[in-house]
């Protein structure tokens, strides 16, 4: 019966073409994908420890975060609202979060920038940049990306980040006060149908901005452009997971009393510690539901596969070089790793193993802003399909390990050289021209 089920799933998930259906059942299909690609990642258990490294993270750099973001907050004069939200922040804890938020300001106030010192302010900023590094090393993980910013990028980026996010976030949560504790809002909402509608929006405006933040981190966090759509998918869902997690904990574990009996004063800081946990795994989550919206390629299981038989890498290299010959010749535009992927209908780990060999051999070269463009390194004449298949072959080798390293007996070597000379002379007069 179980095994039924799994079958019928498996058929709607990957056999049915989004094309064919209408575009209620595509968004439900697609969803599922994205679903089924976000939790194989969350059950690998890479998305929990890169958590458990951030709450570590968290920990060290939130008073000093606090300290700087209190000083922005206090010369725009709306470092009153600093309190309130960090309340709002740690709802979930129940009263121990009112008693938390207290303690965090006390600490706040207790840092004076003047006794620091140039030395204790590098420390202090230092602590800070180093949590938005590892964050953004996180989120770069979660997008399959390998190049990080240079420290200039960083410097700029994560300093925008530090000193006008807090100053959006807490005005944001100033306005909702205000609107909440207004006279003339609470006159209005005297007034029917007013009351209902207004009791609504102050519902709602929470959960907006909350999905607004979780956006705009999808967006910016990353070292990659990320499409709004997919950022707001992610943030939507993440949205709905904190507000029910939240409200889940606060009632099965902020209010518990056996971790005050276990843990005694220690209680505080480790549901804490847990709350924070919960909250990085949350905002990963969503971080990998936009990654696979934008990138639907990545979410079956065979895009995970990187490992490449012997007629696949020659079939993936020959095709390579014939997309990029043929636009070079016909002086289109250039192939990306990215629409080499989609157009082969291939994952990029895949191509990542050809890639390199075919420039290694000087059959390729890079070109662009980055370097993330391909073009074909000599003339089209002169790359005989020989060529080609020798570099799909040789891929991976390293001068540790080697086919000359191999100890054989010499009938094998003349097997394997017997059928090199074969392969050569069958494709001898053939170059990379009359692919195209």
């Amino acid at each position: 019966m179980f095994a039924e089920i799994q079958k019928k799933l498996t058929r709607l998930l990957w056999q049915t073409r989004l094309n064919e259906v209408n575009r209620l059942q595509a968004f439900f299909i697609q969803s599922l994908r994205i679903f089924y690609g976000t939790s194989r990642d969350l059950s690998g258990g890479l998305p929990s420890l890169r958590a458990m490294s951030l709450v570590f993270t968290t920990l060290l750099s939130l008073v000093p975060l606090l300290a700087v973001s209190f000083s922005v907050l206090k010369g725009f004069g709306v470092h009153n609202q600093l309190e309130p939200a960090l309340i709002s922040l740690l709802e979930p804890l129940g009263e121990k979060g009112l008693q938390l938020s207290q303690q965090i300001i006390s600490f706040v106030d207790n840092i004076n920038v003047g006794v620091l010192g140039s030395i204790g302010l590098l420390v202090l900023i230092f602590t800070v940049l180093s949590l938005v590094k590892k964050i953004e090393s996180a989120f770069n993980f979660t997008w399959r990306l390998t190049v990080t910013r240079n420290i200039f990028q960083r410097f700029s980026n994560y300093l925008s980040v530090i000193l006008i996010g807090p100053l959006l976030l807490f005005t944001a949560a100033g306005i909702t006060a205000s609107f909440n504790s207004s006279a003339v809002v609470n006159k209005i909402a005297a007034i029917e149908p007013f009351g209902t509608i207004l009791l609504f929006i102050g519902a709602a405006v929470p959960v907006i901005l909350t999905i607004l933040v979780f956006t705009l981190i999808y967006v910016l966090i990353p070292n990659t452009k990320v499409r709004f759509k997919s950022a707001l998918f992610g943030a939507v869902i993440a949205t709905i997971l904190w507000k029910m997690t939240g409200t889940l904990f606060k009632m099965f574990i902020a209010d518990s009393t056996n971790y005050t009996a276990i843990y005694s004063g220690f209680a505080i800081m480790i549901i804490f510690m847990l709350w924070v946990y919960i909250s990085w795994l949350i905002v990963l989550t969503g971080a990998s539901l936009s990654y696979y919206h934008q990138n639907p390629d990545r979410i079956s299981d065979q895009s995970q596969i990187i490992r490449l038989s012997c007629r696949l890498r020659e079939k993936l290299a020959l095709t390579v070089m014939q997309l990029i010959a043929t636009s070079f010749h016909k002086n289109e535009g250039s192939w990306s790793l990215k629409t080499l992927a989609k157009k082969i209908n291939v994952s990029e780990p895949a191509l990542t193993i050809i890639m390199p060999a075919l420039e290694s051999n000087k059959l390729i070269t890079t070109t662009g802003e980055s370097n993330t463009h391909y073009l074909p390194s000599q003339s089209l004449e002169n790359i005989t399909v020989d060529m080609i298949l020798n570099a799909a072959r040789n891929a991976e080798e390293t001068p540790r390990l080697c086919p000359d390293d191999v100890n054989t007996a010499s009938q094998v070597d003349d097997i394997i050289l017997t059928l090199e000379k074969a392969i050569s002379a069958s494709v001898k007069s053939k170059t990379l021209k009359d692919l195209i």
